[in-house]
């Protein structure tokens, strides 16, 4: 079994590092090229970088950062926000980043997934999906940074996105989304069982117990999670050492 992943994220927006609520209620949390040379050196497996307001404002993503944040580091890291068409993801991984993520673009042109994966590998190509649960109980997919929703379920886009070429699935549950309260696991294994390709968990860590629960019960592959690594409340290399002797299989 390959080891679970440990993936700190960073929302971008005016060049700084910040945390919300819900996807609203931001608030900073640092440089994002220190933050994200510190947590290579604590031990994270990789990085996520989102330029969390690209798509909302039409803007393409920040390759200058992207530069910054390459030099400083020795960990693969993904990079989103913004990437509507193979000239954005040649852009990114001309600036150093490993992957890219696609989210509110793919919705909306489901090809640009086969584009990316045909063109540069499906290890490259991550779908991104904010997605919430519902009053009737169904779990719906949201564009631009969770402001719009789309007619699209969770299940049946995260399929389609890897028939297309999808080689990861990062689900974002908006409803548990800063409230660290633990993720989605329901909807993460059943994600897990439906899909071949590997689904990071997002969205409501708040407590070493419930990475355990993301990979125990949720079946994710990798965990990603935010403010509490920005904030200090959870440390890196503590939360390995706390996973490994909950016999979950990660890289110390």
């Amino acid at each position: 079994m390959p080891a679970k992943r440990i993936i700190p994220c960073l929302d971008v927006m005016d060049g700084r590092t910040v945390k919300g609520v819900r996807f609203v209620d931001l608030r900073e949390a640092g440089d994002p090229v220190e933050l994200g040379a510190k947590y290579s050196r604590d031990g994270a497996d990789e990085l996520v970088y989102l330029d969390i307001t690209a798509s909302h404002e039409g803007r393409k993503t920040f390759a200058e950062l992207v530069r910054k944040v390459a030099a400083r580091l020795n960990i693969p890291f993904t990079v989103g926000g913004g990437i509507n068409e193979l000239a954005d993801v040649d852009r990114l991984l001309n600036a150093g980043a490993d992957k890219v993520s696609v989210n509110s673009a793919a919705l909306r042109r489901p090809e640009l997934i086969d584009e990316i994966a045909s063109n540069y590998g499906v290890q490259v190509c991550v779908v991104a999906i904010d997605a919430r649960c519902e009053d009737n109980g169904e779990w719906r997919c949201y564009l631009n940074g969770g402001r719009i929703p789309t007619e699209r379920g969770l299940f049946e886009w995260a399929a389609e996105a890897q028939s297309r070429g999808a080689g990861e699935i990062l689900f974002t549950s908006m409803n548990h989304d800063g409230v660290r309260t633990g993720y989605a696991n329901e909807a993460l294994a059943r994600l897990a069982s439906a899909l071949s390709i590997p689904v990071i968990a997002s969205g409501g860590a708040g407590a070493m117990e419930h990475f355990r629960d993301a990979f125990a019960k949720g079946e994710a592959e990798a965990a990603l999670a935010a403010g509490v690594f920005h904030f200090g409340e959870i440390s890196i290399k503590d939360l390995k050492q706390y996973l490994h002797n909950e016999g979950i299989n990660v890289r110390l």
